[in-house]
């Protein structure tokens, strides 16, 4: 079985982080890995940094857009030149595994059914055995795989393949969406278990994270942070836990995914997303307004 991988990084103003995940990406790179740099935006830093690394052997190209492209098209623009039989990407504040590659091409080869196998960014005081052990399922040669439908954009291995049965990621979807369109399909997806660690260095718990105060946290938190109104490093701790909670829980019935089932757990996400962000109304203590004739 043909093995080899394409993988793309894509760093944009975290000079500090690039420093670190981009020499660790490299030194975990074989004679089958191919690695693609894209570069965001304008910061000559972090760029500077890309440069000094695009002369490595397991380099395969290097793009650099002045504007901030996002992360959709330049993974699709990877996914859709790429000829390796697998596909990945590692984000600029991630630390992956020296051996995660072998580690998840085992998972592949153990089931020709596999679609997205990732590595885990969470920590040992995330898993709930109750909740996750009843996804665990045993492929052959007795490799395991903690299911789930999804994983994050991070540290995966992907069969190229799909993206050529199921198309790339479109417009309005995220990478977790074109994850749950895999499973759709018939793809096996999820952790390889045990876990293949993933340093976030964005994790508030990382001990290579830049958040050392909330003043830090609030000029670089993460655009999912943005989005839901976190704006302190102890709510991004709470948030990360939740979510290592919610992936241990999620369904596997795929029915769940489909039709009225799917609209209806969308809004309910929307909606625990929404009370995360309102902030309660301190309303002024009473004995401390000025009394009114009348």
């Amino acid at each position: 079985m043909r093995d080899d991988v394409d993988i793309l990084m894509i760093t944009h103003r975290r000079p500090g982080y690039v420093a670190l995940a981009l020499p660790r990406l490299l030194s975990s790179a074989d004679e089958r890995t191919r690695v693609f740099l894209w570069h965001n935006g304008d910061d000559t830093e972090t760029l500077k940094i890309v440069e000094r690394h695009s002369g490595h052997p397991a380099v395969a190209d290097v793009v650099v857009s002045p504007d901030n492209a996002g992360i959709r098209e330049p993974t699709n623009w990877m996914w859709r030149q790429s000829t390796a039989a697998f596909v990945s990407k590692v984000d600029d504040d991630c630390l992956v595994s020296e051996d995660w590659l072998d580690r998840l091409r085992r998972v592949h080869a153990a089931s020709e059914r596999t679609g997205v196998v990732g590595s885990w960014r969470f920590y040992p005081e995330d898993f709930d055995p109750y909740a996750a052990m009843s996804k665990v399922q045993r492929l052959d040669r007795g490799v395991r795989l903690l299911r789930n439908h999804w994983v994050q954009g991070s540290g995966y291995l992907a069969r190229r393949a799909w993206t050529s049965r199921v198309g790339v990621i479109r417009d309005d979807e995220t990478f977790n969406d074109w994850c749950i369109r895999v499973a759709l399909a018939g793809g096996v997806n999820g952790w390889a278990f045990p876990f293949v660690h993933e340093e976030h260095m964005d994790d508030p718990r990382s001990p290579w994270t830049m958040y050392t105060d909330d003043e830090v946290f609030l000029r670089f938190r993460p655009l999912s942070a943005h989005q839901t109104g976190v704006d302190t490093i102890e709510a991004w701790e709470g948030q990360m836990r939740r979510s290592a909670e919610s992936l241990q829980h999620a369904s596997l019935d795929l029915r769940e995914y489909r039709g009225w089932r799917r609209t209806r757990r969308n809004a309910w996400a929307r909606v625990r997303r929404a009370a995360r962000t309102v902030r309660p109304i301190v309303l002024p203590d009473a004995r401390s307004q000025p009394r009114t004739a009348g």
